[in-house]
């Protein structure tokens, strides 16, 4: 028979284990009261290390969380650029197709404006135009002369929904061209807004508008005939309105009246320019606002509630071979600082003062883009804000080189910017 033997673990374990001195030590000897006493401020002082870290953690936490609630959805009020899509050209059907797309965020605008005549009588006459919807929130974008003197202004979108309560927050002081503000709207639809810059002769546009004032978002078709076009323009039979536009877009689409303020569109559906004027002297001539021109102010509406415009302070003239010719200067394109008057071109205390620019400097890139074919000085700056910094490139004495220059702001004492 076999034996069966059990091994346990002390088996195995023949010597015996020893304790280290250590070890005996802390576990026999009696601690003294110095001792516990030590060892319970030593405690005291972890536990209030311990809490003090989790008092930082939970603010940080809470201040995070309260940061990240105020953050909230993305906001709405931001607008749609595009690419640059001017060598595109329009494909059979495309002209529908861009058409239903961009049409939505065109608008009719109807204006009330009420006189007093010279017995205390009154009357109120009644004008519309044409917009463009630029942000979900409700800014539009349309000509100033399509709500000027405006008691009301009322928004009508392509299908057919009114908005009573809109403001004007904003007149553009150079151009013709007003910001307006759609009371507590949301989720509306805007249009795309391309690149003027790049904008050639023949290239193919669509113009979008309020034909007539009554035929509600009529499209005609055309190609651009011109860039930087100046005119002088006037509301009607009326003189006292007359204002010099310059660097305009000239296009053979059909823009009649009524059609002010509608967008002038590429062939990917970006809106290059704003509608703006028409020639009485002549048929398939009319002329648009450069898009670029516009954006610096309506970014500072938005993002600052300030129809502020860009400002650099200087009196310039814009060259042409005509103009280098007879100054003798040494580039065709370009604006040269320069006055005829007694006065000096850089205006005191302004940008341009406080920049080194200097009389009979020659600017002729602003941002690296060339003044000339992209647009006038005047244009360029209009892509910028009160408070940008900008590279403005020069030649003075024959010599070419760079200034960075902090725009100013002024704006239109007819502006009343709120929301």
């Amino acid at each position: 028979m076999t034996k069966s033997t059990t091994v346990s673990d002390e088996t195995l374990d023949k010597k015996p284990k020893k304790q280290s001195k250590s070890q005996n030590s802390r576990a026999a000897a009696p601690l003294t009261l110095d001792q516990v006493e030590k060892n319970a401020a030593r405690f005291r002082s972890i536990t209030i290390i311990l809490l003090s870290f989790s008092l930082v953690a939970a603010t940080i936490s809470l201040g995070y969380c309260a940061w990240d609630a105020c953050q909230g959805e993305p906001s709405d009020i931001t607008v749609n650029y595009g690419t640059d899509g001017n060598s595109a050209n329009f494909t059979e059907g495309s002209i529908a197709e861009i058409a239903s797309k961009v049409s939505p965020g065109v608008v009719s605008i109807l204006t009330e404006v009420r006189t007093t005549g010279f017995f205390g009588q009154t009357s109120t006459s009644t004008a519309a135009g044409t917009g463009m919807i630029v942000t979900k929130d409700g800014y539009i974008l349309t000509n100033k002369h399509v709500v000027d003197g405006a008691n009301s202004v009322k928004v009508i979108l392509d299908d057919g929904t009114t908005f009573d309560e809109v403001s004007i927050v904003g007149l553009d002081p150079l151009n013709d061209v007003a910001f307006l503000k759609i009371k507590d709207a949301s989720d509306l639809p805007i249009v795309t807004l391309g690149d003027s810059k790049t904008v050639s002769a023949g290239q193919q546009v669509i113009a979008i508008g309020n034909a007539l004032g009554q035929f509600q978002n009529t499209i005609t078709s055309g190609i651009i005939s011109g860039t930087g076009r100046s005119i002088t323009a006037s509301n009607g039979n009326n003189a006292a309105s007359a204002e010099t536009l310059t660097d305009l877009i000239q296009t053979d689409a059909a823009i009649n009246a009524g059609n002010s303020g509608g967008p002038l569109v590429n062939a990917t559906g970006e809106v290059i320019g704003i509608n703006t004027a028409t020639s009485s002297g002549a048929d398939g001539i009319g002329f648009a606002i450069p898009i670029s021109s516009v954006k610096g102010m309506l970014e500072n509406i938005i993002e600052h509630n300030s129809s502020d415009r860009a400002y650099l302070g200087i009196y310039s003239i814009n060259i042409t071979p005509d103009v280098a010719k007879a100054y003798n200067l040494p580039v065709s394109t370009g604006a040269y600082l320069y006055s005829d008057a007694q006065y000096s071109a850089i205006v005191k205390d302004s940008p341009a003062a406080k920049s080194g620019l200097k009389d009979k400097d020659i600017i002729t890139k602003v941002g690296g883009v060339k003044i000339g074919s992209a647009g006038n000085i005047s244009s360029l700056l209009g892509e910028y804000k009160p408070g940008d910094t900008v590279k403005l490139s020069i030649i003075r004495d024959g010599k070419e080189q760079t200034l960075d220059v902090t725009l100013g702001g002024y704006k239109d004492s007819q502006a009343k910017t709120k929301k």
